[in-house]
């Protein structure tokens, strides 16, 4: 069993960034902006948050924070984000989800513009990545292929099962491992809440990713040995016991899984690192084409 190390892979992913950033500034050039809403005060979304601002920080990017109470009116928000989208110092516009329940997420989606939407949930950008062209990938997706790419896992003619289809990750994944591309070319099984036979697709499976935000849902009996196990989940479950009330759990079940596998990501330290990791390429990437 080897350890597909998130905060490892993700490091060497800012390193490099960094260093690029470095060039950019001796360069006379401007460094890339990431502008960051986040509305409401929910706790998990504050901890995303001020994670990408760090890393903006330790790579020498321009962060901005934009925050919102929970009761402000969808127009408002909607109206900073156009307001973002034409400033021309800022490259990559993010708005932290979920939302309050009076906003709608599509609306602010739809709103951010194409060519700022580094977090890939524009239909623009999803459309380009279905059809295999240049294109924002969503953070999460695109972070489990740079860890994919970094430790050289075989995906070509691989079954892959993917549990979970949100527009987020799950879709999003599907399409990315079945793509002609180095990371790509598995043979993809997409599972939710309706499939009936989802022990018996996951025992098949050469890779399976598992995305559906529930604590430790996959379970050794349902891996066969030798498989490649990718965990995006990330569910903060209580736990007075420890100093901050709470342990973060994914969706597989450790322990009991990973000796199974041939590779395994471990939550924290995995998927959630490179997420950050892949905004920040995509930060970059925005910046020189709009450079």
């Amino acid at each position: 069993m080897n350890i597909l190390d998130g905060k490892l892979v993700a490091q060497a992913v800012k390193d490099e960034l960094k260093a690029k950033t470095e060039l950019l500034k001796k360069a006379g050039k401007s460094s890339p902006h990431l502008a960051a809403v986040l509305v409401g005060n929910d706790g998990a979304s504050e901890t995303y948050v001020a994670a990408k601002v760090k890393t903006c920080e330790e790579i020498g990017y321009i962060s901005t924070l934009i925050r919102f109470d929970a009761d402000v009116e969808e127009d408002v928000l909607l109206d900073k984000i156009r307001e973002l989208n034409e400033k021309k110092d800022v490259n990559g516009i993010l708005v932290q989800l979920p939302l309050p329940r009076h906003i709608s997420e599509e609306k602010v989606i739809n709103t951010i513009a194409a060519e700022k939407d580094v977090d890939g949930f524009h239909p623009s950008n999803i459309g380009k990545m279905v059809q295999g062209q240049p294109a924002y990938i969503p953070a999460t997706p695109y972070g489990v292929l740079l860890l994919l790419s970094h430790y050289n896992i075989e995906t070509k003619g691989k079954h892959a099962v993917v549990i979970g289809r949100s527009n987020i990750v799950g879709r999003p994944m599907s399409i990315l491992l079945s793509q002609n591309t180095p990371t790509g070319n598995c043979t993809v099984t997409i599972c939710h809440s309706h499939t009936h036979n989802l022990k018996e697709l996951t025992l098949q499976a050469d890779i399976i990713v598992a995305a559906l935000g529930k604590p430790a849902f996959l379970t050794a009996d349902m891996v066969k040995e030798g498989a490649v196990v990718i965990d995006v989940g990330i569910t903060r479950v209580e736990d007075p016991t420890k100093k901050k009330g709470y342990v973060i759990k994914g969706d597989v079940a450790f322990d009991e899984v990973a000796p199974k596998c041939s590779y395994i990501t471990p939550v924290p330290g995995g998927v959630g690192a490179m997420t950050i990791a892949a905004l920040m390429k995509n930060t970059y990437l925005a910046a020189s084409l709009q450079e």
